[in-house]
């Protein structure tokens, strides 16, 4: 018999399609088109059997045509194939009455086919058939096992959603079981467990959204009582003898220098930018899932890191090489007394220059000749205390720390590190505070032009220059940026 032969593009430019034939001849099966199969010779033949052609039409997918003007290919619409075999469990002599009822349905359904576009111009849409004859699906062996007698004890009653899978597998015997549809109790028994679930669901969100608003409010509360306490003992005549005896200014020795050198008001401004930066990153490293971009050194390319911690880790590096630089002007130059306590009253002074900020009738104060005990506790922490635990226990996390150095640990490092980034955060916020709070232009004046003016705009020019180039640092601390910059150190990839 012939059958259509699916032709290709031509093997020589302006050739035709290859194989040049479109039909091909091929023998027919033992029996010929008329006679039946082996199990259809059978003496005694099944009726439902002998209904069913060996050959069935089925359509064909036409494509493009391969000739330009020519018809859509291949030429042929239909093409005979042989009929699927009838399963033995069909040809059971003596069907049980249930399979029997299962058998009714033809052993071919009607299916609709999906139509496309027409193949040629104003024709009609392909393929020309709106439906198709295909196998019946076989029902599964869960399908048609007789349904389990119920268990009404009281120990199987809560068993309710198995109940209802059972029960769900035998309503329609006429469709197939598939997996999705044996899935189907469970994800409607799992999306009624979540809609029954939708107001615990909604009760977690809502402490999770009102909590910050709480944080607040106690904070404003416990700020308010400490305002009316503070207020209240400085009105009485213990609190009176104490500020009187006490006024929070801090003591020094008389060769204490006064003012601030020009490096201390730079370094100053290389340490504000530093700080943010370092704080910047840290943060995103936090939260970063997945990197946009890694780096690695050439001579371990396989010890990838993401670009933002290469950055964090080159802004350490300054960063320390800072604090050396400050430590060595600091001690040369004799302001560390500025900053390190050298009197026991230090502490005392310390406690009543708390009380009166905290009642809201500031000590009077003059950071060009001297700092107050509580300003010179806190930058004594931050420079020889929070400092450096920073530094080692970062350097600890950092992919440069030896392997071998295992006298800090990891757990340790990670304890410490984040809750010392709080602390600097916390500490730049009331130290901005009080610069804008105690003559903000003097304290500018003092701090980034280094000169006593209470009254110039030198400081304040300075200082919103300071905010811009941090912006821009923020700004450009992105992968799109930085990887230029990490690629010239060492290999820059996206895996």
């Amino acid at each position: 018999m012939q059958v259509p032969v699916r032709q290709g593009l031509p093997r020589v430019s302006g050739g035709a399609p290859w194989p040049p034939v479109e039909v091909a001849e091929v023998p027919e099966p033992k029996g010929g088109a008329s006679t039946h199969s082996a199990q259809a010779e059978d003496p005694a033949p099944n009726p439902a059997h002998s209904a069913a052609a060996e050959y069935v039409t089925v359509p064909l997918r036409r494509g493009l045509p391969r000739t330009p003007g020519g018809q859509p290919w291949p030429a042929a619409e239909t093409a005979q194939v042989p009929a699927p075999k009838i399963s033995a469990q069909a040809e059971d002599p003596a069907p049980d009455a249930d399979h029997a009822a299962a058998a009714e349905p033809a052993e071919y359904v009607t299916v609709p086919l999906r139509r496309g576009l027409p193949r040629t111009p104003g024709g009609q849409p392909w393929p020309a058939a709106e439906t198709a004859q295909v196998p019946a699906p076989k029902f599964s062996a869960q399908a048609e096992a007789p349904a389990p007698e119920a268990d009404h004890s009281p120990a199987a009653e809560p068993a309710e959603p198995a109940e209802s899978t059972e029960s769900a597998a035998h309503v329609a015997p006429a469709a197939p079981a598939t997996p999705a549809a044996l899935a189907t109790p469970g994800a409607a028994a799992g999306s009624t467990a979540k809609r029954a679930g939708g107001g615990t669901e909604a009760s977690k969100s809502t402490p999770h959204n009102t909590k910050p608003w709480l944080w607040g409010g106690i904070l404003v509360v416990l700020a308010a009582i400490g305002v009316l306490a503070a207020r209240w003992f400085v009105g009485t005549d213990t609190g009176a003898d104490f500020i009187a005896r006490y006024s929070g200014a801090q003591p020094l020795p008389e060769s204490a220098p006064e003012g601030f050198p020009a490096w201390l008001t730079w370094s100053h401004f290389f340490n504000m930018f530093l700080m943010a930066m370092i704080i910047k990153t840290g943060l995103t490293q936090r939260t970063e899932k997945k990197p946009e971009a890694y780096w690695a050194p050439r001579t371990r390319p396989r010890e990838k890191i993401s670009v933002n911690l290469w950055l964090h880790i080159v802004l350490d590096v300054a960063w320390v090489v800072l604090g050396a630089i400050f430590y060595v002007l600091l001690f040369a130059t004799g302001q560390w007394v500025r900053i390190v306590p050298t009197s026991w009253e230090t502490f005392p002074n310390a406690v009543s220059a708390g009380i009166q900020y905290l009642s809201l009738d500031w000590p009077n104060e003059n950071p060009w000749v001297f700092y107050n005990s509580l300003q010179e506790l806190s930058y004594f922490l931050v420079v020889f205390v929070a400092s450096p635990l920073a530094i080692i226990s970062g350097a600890r996390m950092s992919p440069l720390w030896p392997k071998q150095w295992n006298f800090i640990s990891m757990r340790v490092a990670r304890a410490l590190h984040f809750p010392t980034m709080l602390f600097f955060v916390l500490f730049v916020i009331i130290h901005v505070a009080l610069v804008f709070t105690t003559g903000v232009r003097g304290n500018l004046n003092a701090m980034f032009a280094a000169t006593d003016d209470p009254t110039g705009w030198t400081g304040t020019i300075l200082f919103v220059i300071a905010i811009a180039v941090i912006a821009g640092g923020w700004a450009l601390a992105r992968p799109m940026f930085v990887a230029p910059i990490a690629a010239r150190t060492g290999n820059v990839t996206q895996r």
